[in-house]
């Protein structure tokens, strides 16, 4: 019950997506895809730890739940299952997860959860101290990963946009004002930042313009890489920022 999407591109066509590439995969490892799988595990691994938490697992044991299902997706290719026309990406995962924890609920292990599986690159160190600064408990786990996608997917977003003005030369500039992109209004004020950067306050204005602008843009990418229609892109980004609230 999930599915994929494109990317919108300039030409209105889709293109192939990191979802539609894990769909499409198979039996095969190409690795296109076995990029894409790991790029969707790292991004979705902290709401699923979350999600486990507030159903009441300890921390050492939503780390082991958490890295068992990552393991169960890849190993038993569970992605195939996933219906591009039947719902979003996260509803996806969320129900698969849902599943997996009713299963190991009901079975007995002779083994510790993940035995023999190589463990995957999840920053599980960080992750408690995370969890410790979420609301208070009366936050249902659902609204605790609806919540932890909506956060990761942004900060995906940040991060593509800051390796792509990395990229282009512009590490200084981003970094002093990668805040005014995300922020209603600026702590500190636009004509003492140009001058920290050699730049006049006009300039900087419209640098911050066009970065948002951009912002915007991957933005709409990513959502378009998690929905099945590209019509279904601004309903998921007012549902990602409900989610925020």
């Amino acid at each position: 019950m999930n599915e994929d999407g494109g990317e919108p591109q300039r030409d209105g066509h889709f293109a192939t997506t990191h979802w539609s590439l894990v769909l499409a995969a198979g039996e095969t490892t190409a690795p296109a895809a076995q990029d894409a799988l790991a790029e969707l595990c790292g991004t979705y691994w902290y709401p699923l730890y979350a999600y486990v938490r507030r159903w009441g697992y300890s921390a050492d044991d939503a780390q082991d739940l958490t890295q068992e299902f990552f393991a169960r997706v890849l190993e038993k290719h569970y992605l195939r299952q996933a219906d591009p026309a039947r719902g979003r990406f996260r509803s996806f995962l969320l129900a698969s997860l849902k599943h997996f924890l009713a299963n190991e609920r009901d079975r007995a292990r002779a083994q510790k959860r993940g035995g023999g599986a190589a463990p995957l690159p999840f920053e599980f160190e960080t992750a408690e101290g995370r969890y410790t600064r979420e609301p208070p408990d009366d936050e249902t786990p659902d609204r605790i990963f609806e919540r932890r996608w909506a956060l990761a997917l942004l900060e995906r977003v940040l991060g593509r946009l800051r390796d792509e003005n990395y990229e282009a030369g512009k590490t200084v500039l981003f970094d002093r004002v990668r805040d005014l992109l995300t922020e209603g209004r600026a702590e500190v004020p636009y004509v003492e930042i140009a001058a920290s950067l050699g730049m006049s306050e006009g300039a900087l204005k419209v640098a911050v313009h066009r970065l948002r602008r951009r912002y915007g843009e991957l933005l709409r990418e990513t959502i378009g890489e998690t929905v099945a229609d590209p019509a279904e892109i601004d309903d998921e980004i007012r549902y990602l920022f409900t989610a925020l609230q």
